[in-house]
């Protein structure tokens, strides 16, 4: 088992946590009350800083009630951290963009983040034609 280390921006801060063995993403939260009228973007503070293992990135993007319940999006609609942001001011945050007026309280889950290895060296083999089956191309599969 990896173990991270990690600093909370104070002791208000709800701890991470795996949420009821549902998933193996982990909820982050807002560190501070934040309101936002639509069209406003903002760096939501996420109260956390964490050390990675060597070897390992953390990938952050919304919970899916996120937009339902807040009218924010993430602007980079997936954030990647990797192991070198990892010093005493390397503060997590959620760049986000608000398509209504909105208010987020302190504590509230607004995205969630999971680490993974990083991606092992490959090599691209230039060929005049691939040789796998064809599906017929983007949105060959149909609506149903």
């Amino acid at each position: 088992m990896e173990k991270i280390k990690i600093q909370y921006l104070n002791d208000e801060m709800e701890r991470l946590r795996y949420i009821d063995g549902k998933s193996d993403w982990i909820d982050l939260r807002a560190a501070e009350d934040v309101e936002m009228k639509a069209g406003e973007f903002r760096l939501i503070p996420l109260g956390v800083a964490m050390q990675l293992p060597r070897g390992y990135e953390a990938h952050i993007v919304p919970r899916s009630s996120t937009f339902k319940n807040f009218g924010i999006i993430q602007t980079n609609h997936m954030g990647i951290i990797d192991e070198s942001y990892c010093g005493p001011n390397d503060w997590f945050f959620m760049p986000a963009y608000a398509l209504r007026d909105t208010v987020i309280r302190k504590n509230d889950r607004i995205c969630q983040f999971r680490i993974q290895k990083h991606q092992p060296e490959i090599i691209f083999e230039e060929v005049d034609r691939l040789d796998g089956e064809d599906r017929g191309g983007i949105g060959s599969t149909g609506i149903k």
